[in-house]
C-alpha cells in the first residue's frame, strides 16, 4: 500500500483514532476501550466509544497546553517531534495517574480519567503543575 492510499484509509478512521495511541501502542499504558486495527504493517489504534474518545482528546489539549514549557515550545499549536509526543502523552498520564492515587501504573485510561473528575470536579480544575512535576520525576523513555 502506497503512502497516499494508507492516509486516505487512515483518514477515514479519523473520527475514532485514540487520543494517546503512540502511548498506547508502546505499551505505556493501557486502555479499556480500544481497538487494534493493522493498515499497511503500522498499528492503528480506534477508540470504541465516542464519549470516552472526546474526554481523551479534551484532556489531551490540556496536557499540550499544560506542557509547552516543559516540552521546550512556544506555541501549542507548533508540531511536536515523536519524543516530545511520548513525554506529553506518556508522562502526562503517569503524572495524572501519580497525583491522583499515588501510583504510577496506568492500568486504564477511562479509568483514569473517570477517577480524575470525580476527585477534582471536572478535568479543567486538575492540579497541573503537580501533573508536570510528576511526569518530570516519574517518566523515563527509552533509550
Amino acid at each position: 500500500m502506497d503512502e497516499s492510499a494508507y492516509k486516505l484509509k487512515r483518514g477515514t478512521w479519523s473520527e475514532r483514532v485514540c487520543a494517546f495511541e503512540k502511548t498506547v501502542l508502546t505499551k505505556c499504558v493501557y486502555c479499556s476501550q480500544i481497538e487494534k486495527h493493522n493498515l499497511a504493517e503500522r498499528e492503528v489504534v480506534l477508540c470504541q466509544d465516542e464519549m470516552h474518545r472526546s474526554r481523551c482528546f479534551f484532556l489531551y489539549q490540556l496536557l499540550r497546553t499544560n506542557f509547552t514549557f516543559t516540552l521546550g515550545v512556544t506555541h501549542v499549536e507548533e508540531p511536536l517531534t515523536h519524543a516530545q509526543e511520548m513525554r506529553l502523552q506518556c508522562g502526562g498520564l503517569i503524572g495524572l495517574q501519580y497525583v491522583v492515587d499515588g501510583t504510577t501504573e496506568v492500568s486504564d485510561v477511562v479509568s483514569l480519567v473517570e477517577l480524575a473528575e470525580q476527585r477534582f470536579g471536572e478535568l479543567t480544575q486538575l492540579p497541573f503543575q503537580e501533573v508536570v512535576l510528576a511526569a518530570k520525576v516519574h517518566y523515563r523513555y527509552r533509550r
